[in-house]
């Protein structure tokens, strides 16, 4: 026989907004249960940064998130900071490290991070039931929530499923379903922070690069970020190329400098002086990594002495190294993205309470909404803010 509790919330999503926003609530004394349809809550924070976490950022702002409607985030940002969660990983005596840009990272592993929501759920009297999946949802008065394990009702349902990327650690559209089940917008759902792939021509021009690593500044439709690209079998990723996808469309050019510490133009004058019959190969690969000079000179079409470099050559090769432009063909999909760009259309809900403006006491957290942060653990930092400005009005 069924059987059928009923509770003050049901949270389904038993992720970083979920556990999150089940905790806050708790506290207020409020009966909650998470479903997760996993066999284990959690599983993209375990994965996420090399299995380290990189759980926030020191120096999180709006402008660090991409929406449709750009002063959503803000409110939820500020009343749960990046301080906020700091304070709580060191409630916790969990050992954390910058490791560049402000980017936080524990010391150990990502399961510190999720026991630490665990045991802030636990106190807070939350339940959480795993392997559980929801076969049928309905509302009257209530919401009720037919599952394989059972029957539940709430008050309050908060959908805090995710985006559609990894689909190989659950994600599935099915947050999605829910908000049109109800009537509610969905911003058209791309791939972010994800691997560029390249046509074929380029892939040939650029095989054996495949592995090779150089920091350049990436720019994109007025944006620019440095960091690593990295060369794959498949075209491009690295940071700096997760960040500028956020900013691409399809058929968009991108401009990549590889010397980004150089006047490459003063600094070739200076070898035809210094090196006058040394080939430009030579002194290039000293700044970067060989492979990638032998492949790109070759693309300009000569290799000659320095002290035979006109100014014309020059600029041929300046071009190609600091303003080499590229075409991707497309990206690698939500497969290899990071995470989703756009969802829940931010003007279905309340900035504050995350509740839906058409159906009451039904809210949206976390990634299913169309708020995308940049790399570096700014999403994270959405999570633990929507979850917990929805968790006070649960």
């Amino acid at each position: 026989m069924k059987i059928k509790n009923n509770y003050d919330a049901i949270i389904i999503g038993g992720g970083a907004a979920g556990l999150m926003c089940a905790a806050t609530a708790g506290k207020r004394g409020r009966k909650v249960l998470v479903i997760e349809h996993n066999e284990k809550v959690g599983k993209k924070i375990l994965i996420s940064g090399g299995g380290r976490c990189n759980f926030t950022n020191l120096w999180v702002q709006p402008e660090n998130f991409i929406s449709q409607n750009e002063h959503f985030c803000k409110s939820a940002l500020s009343r749960f900071n990046e301080q906020d969660f700091i304070s709580l990983v060191e409630k916790y005596k969990i050992a954390y490290h910058e490791k560049t840009l402000g980017q936080l990272f524990c010391d150990g592993k990502s399961t510190e991070i999720v026991d630490l929501l665990l045991k802030e759920c636990e106190d807070s009297g939350v339940e959480i039931k795993t392997n559980c999946k929801v076969e049928k949802l309905e509302k009257e008065e209530l919401f009720t929530i037919k599952t394989n394990i059972g029957e539940f009702s709430c008050v309050s349902l908060i959908i805090a499923t995710g985006g559609l990327s990894i689909s190989k650690i659950g994600a599935t559209d099915f947050g999605f379903r829910i908000a049109m089940q109800f009537g509610i917008n969905i911003v058209e759902c791309k791939p972010s922070l994800v691997p560029f792939t390249l046509n074929e021509k380029d892939l040939e021009n650029y095989s054996g690069l495949a592995g090779v690593s150089v920091d350049s500044i990436v720019t994109c439709n007025g944006k620019t970020f440095r960091g690593n690209i990295l060369f794959t079998h498949k075209g491009l990723s690295g940071p700096a190329i997760l960040q500028i996808s956020n900013y691409w469309n399809e058929g968009d050019e991108v401009k990549i400098n590889m010397l980004p510490e150089y006047n490459l133009s003063d600094k070739i004058k200076e070898w035809k002086i210094e090196f006058p019959k040394a080939l430009l190969m030579t002194p290039l690969s000293s700044i970067l990594p060989k492979s990638v000079v032998n492949i790109f000179v070759h693309l300009i079409g000569f290799d000659k002495s320095l002290n035979q470099y006109n100014d014309n050559d020059i600029e041929k090769v300046c071009k190609i190294f600091q303003e080499w432009k590229i075409i991707p063909s497309g990206t690698e999909g939500f497969e290899k993205a990071e995470v989703t760009k756009g969802g829940v259309d931010t003007k279905e809900l309340s900035s504050k309470t995350f509740e839906s403006k058409k159906i009451k006491d039904l809210y949206f957290i976390g990634e299913i909404i169309d708020v995308t942060g940049w790399l570096g653990g700014y999403n994270f930092q959405w999570a633990w803010a929507s979850g917990y400005c929805a968790g006070l009005y649960i």
